[in-house]
C-alpha cells in the first residue's frame, strides 16, 4: 500500500491479478491470442455486413454496430492489461486511468442498449411481420443506435467526472488489471456516498431497463412461436432468435454476476475473474456466436470463401 501524504494524484498502478507473476507469460500468450480473435472476427463481421446484400438488414445492422462496440470496449482495458503481464512498472497517468474508464464505460453500456435494440427487432420481426418494413425503418434503427451510444456517454461521463473529482490520499494502487470504479473509490478519502449511489441508480436503471426490454420481448416472441401451426415455422422463427439469445444469456448471466454476488473475502478476484470474461471474453464470443448459429451469415462466409 503506498501512502500518499497530498491529495493531488499523478498516476496509479494497476494490481492486476493475484499471483500473475509466475504465469505471466503463459497469460500474455493467451490473452494475445483472444484479443486477436476478437479483432479478426469483429472487423470481418464488419466487412462481410457492409459488403453483402443479403445482409443489409436491420437485424445485421444491430449486429453491425455491436461488433464495433465490442472492439471499442475490449480495447480500452485488454492492450493496457496485456502489458502489464510483461513489464515491471504498472503505472497507468491520471489521465489514461479517466480515458480508459470513459470509453469502456461507454461502450460496455452501449452494448447493454444495443442488445436490446437487437431484441425488440427480434420481437417485430416473429410477432408483427407484416408490419415490420415500416416499424424498424431505417431511419428508427438509427435512432435506436444513436441512443445506445447516448446512453452509454451519459453513463460514462456522469461516473468518471464523479469518480475522479474526488481526492485520493489512502493509495494509488488499483487492486484491478483497468481502471473501474468501485476498486478506485476505494482509494479515495473523500466521502463517496453520492458516488455509490450514483452507481447503483445508473448500474440499476440501465440493467433493469434493457433486461425488461429483452424479457417482454421474448415472452411476446415465445408466445408467438407456440401459437404456430406449422412446426416449420416455428423452427424458423426460433432459429432467428438463438443467436442473439444465446449472447443476451451469456452477457447479462455475466454482468448479474458481477453486481449481485455477494461481498466475501474472495469477492474482489471474483470481481476480476467477471471482469475479464465479460470485457475480454464475451467480445470474443459474440462474432462466433453470430457466425456459427446463423444461417445467412454462415451463407455469406462460404460465398467469401468461394472467390478466394
Amino acid at each position: 500500500m503506498i501512502q500518499l501524504n497530498g491529495t493531488e494524484v499523478t498516476e496509479f498502478f494497476l494490481l492486476g491479478f493475484s499471483g500473475q507473476h509466475k504465469f505471466r507469460y503463459v497469460l500474455f500468450i493467451v490473452f494475445l491470442v483472444i484479443y486477436v480473435t476478437t479483432m479478426v472476427s469483429n472487423i470481418g463481421m464488419i466487412l462481410l455486413i457492409k459488403t453483402n446484400s443479403r445482409l443489409q438488414t436491420p437485424m445485421y445492422f444491430f449486429l453491425q454496430h455491436l461488433a464495433f462496440v465490442d472492439i471499442c470496449y475490449t480495447s480500452a482495458i485488454t492492450p493496457k492489461m496485456m502489458q502489464n503481464f510483461i513489464v515491471q512498472n504498472k503505472s497507468i497517468s491520471f489521465i489514461g486511468c479517466v480515458i480508459q474508464l470513459l470509453v469502456y464505460a461507454t461502450f460496455a453500456t452501449s452494448d447493454c442498449y444495443l442488445l436490446a435494440a437487437m431484441a425488440v427487432d427480434r420481437y417485430v420481426a416473429i410477432c408483427k411481420p407484416l408490419q415490420y418494413p415500416i416499424v424498424m425503418a431505417r431511419t428508427v434503427c438509427i435512432q435506436l443506435v444513436v441512443g445506445s451510444y447516448v446512453m452509454g456517454s451519459l453513463n460514462a461521463s456522469v461516473h468518471t467526472g464523479f469518480t475522479f473529482s474526488l481526492s485520493f490520499c489512502k493509495s494509488n494502487v488499483i487492486n484491478h488489471f483497468f481502471c473501474d470504479v468501485p476498486p478506485i473509490l476505494s482509494l479515495s478519502c473523500s466521502n463517496i456516498n453520492i458516488n455509490i449511489m450514483l452507481l447503483l441508480v445508473f448500474v440499476g436503471y440501465n440493467l433493469t431497463f434493457t433486461i425488461m426490454v429483452v424479457i417482454f420481448s421474448y415472452v411476446y416472441i415465445i408466445g408467438a412461436i407456440l401459437k404456430m401451426s406449422s412446426a416449420a415455422g416455428r423452427k424458423k422463427a426460433f432459429s432467428t432468435c438463438a443467436s442473439h439469445l444465446t449472447a443476451v444469456t451469456i452477457f447479462y448471466g455475466t454482468v448479474c454476476y458481477m453486481y449481485l454476488q455477494p461481498h466475501s473475502n474472495n469477492s474482489e478476484e471474483n470481481m476480476k475473474v467477471a471482469s475479464t470474461f465479460y470485457g475480454i471474453v464475451i467480445p470474443m464470443l459474440n462474432p462466433l456466436i453470430y457466425s456459427l448459429r446463423n444461417k445467412e451469415v454462415k451463407e455469406a462466409l462460404k460465398i467469401v470463401v468461394k472467390k478466394f
